[in-house]
C-alpha cells in the first residue's frame, strides 16, 4: 500500500456516505475476518448494478476502521482469485485518524454475468436485492447469462401461458413452484417458460430466499 495521507474532505465524503446505511448499491464490513462472506458481496454487485463495499465500517454506521489495512486488502484479493469469470474492483484506502484506516471497494456492473465461485465443489453465484446478497437460483443465473446478449425473444403464448396470465391478473406474483401446481407441467418446462418470458421484458424476476417471484412487468389498466 502506498503512503496515503489523512484528508478530512475525504473522511467528511466517507461519513455521508455511511450515514445513508446499507442499501442496494452499499455494503459494510467490520474486518475481513470471513472472505468468502466479502467474496459473495461482491460477485452479487458485479451481477447486479454495482455497488460500494466498505471494509473497517459497522452496520450501526460507526466507522472503526482497520489498523492493518493492507492484511485485509491482501485477504480480499486472494479470496477475490475463486470468482470466474475475473472482477475487477477499484480499491481505495481512506485514512480517517487514530492509525485508522477504511477500505472502499466499487464494484462495477458486469458485461459478463454471472460470475461464480465454487461451494463443495458446485458453481454458486449470487445477486443483490435490497441490502441482502441472495444465492441466484438456476433460473436467476440463465436470465442474467442470456440478457448479455442483444437477441430478440421470441415465445408463444399458449395455454399455459394464458393460464399464468390470469393468475397474475388477480395475484401481484408467482413462484415457479407455483407455476408448476398450477399447469401441471415438468418443472423444467415451466422454468423455460418463465425465464423466455423474463427475457422478453413479459415477466420481472425478483430474487428470493425461497423461492424467486416473478410478476407482471406491465399491468392493463382495469
Amino acid at each position: 500500500m502506498e503512503s496515503v495521507s489523512f484528508d478530512l474532505h475525504r473522511v467528511q465524503e466517507l461519513q455521508r456516505l455511511v450515514s445513508k446505511g446499507e442499501s442496494q448499491t452499499l455494503e459494510f464490513k467490520r474486518k475481513a475476518t470471513y472472505p468468502e462472506k466479502i467474496l459473495r458481496e461482491i460477485i452479487a454487485f458485479a451481477n447486479t448494478q454495482g455497488g460500494i463495499l466498505l471494509v473497517g465500517v459497522n452496520d450501526d454506521k460507526t466507522i472503526p476502521g482497520l489498523k492493518y489495512p493492507e492484511e485485509e486488502s491482501y485477504v480480499i484479493k486472494e479470496v477475490l482469485k475463486k470468482c470466474k469469470p475475473k472482477i475487477d474492483i477499484d480499491e481505495d484506502f481512506i485514512p480517517i485518524g487514530n492509525s485508522r484506516t477504511v477500505i472502499q471497494y466499487r464494484i462495477h456492473e458486469s458485461q459478463r454475468k454471472p460470475h461464480n465461485t465454487e461451494v463443495n465443489n458446485v458453481a454458486e453465484s449470487y445477486v443483490r436485492v435490497g441490502d441482502q446478497c441472495i444465492k441466484a437460483s438456476k433460473e436467476v443465473r440463465q436470465v442474467l447469462k442470456r440478457s448479455q446478449k442483444k437477441k430478440d425473444i421470441r415465445f408463444h403464448v399458449g395455454d399455459h401461458e394464458r393460464l399464468l396470465f390470469q393468475y397474475l391478473d388477480k395475484n401481484t406474483s408467482i413462484t415457479l413452484e407455483k407455476f408448476v401446481m398450477l399447469s401441471g407441467l415438468r418443472r423444467f418446462l415451466v422454468s423455460r417458460k418463465l425465464i423466455l418470458l423474463v427475457l422478453a421484458g413479459v415477466l420481472i424476476l425478483t430474487p428470493h430466499e425461497k423461492g424467486d417471484l416473478y410478476s407482471l412487468a406491465y399491468r392493463p389498466l382495469k
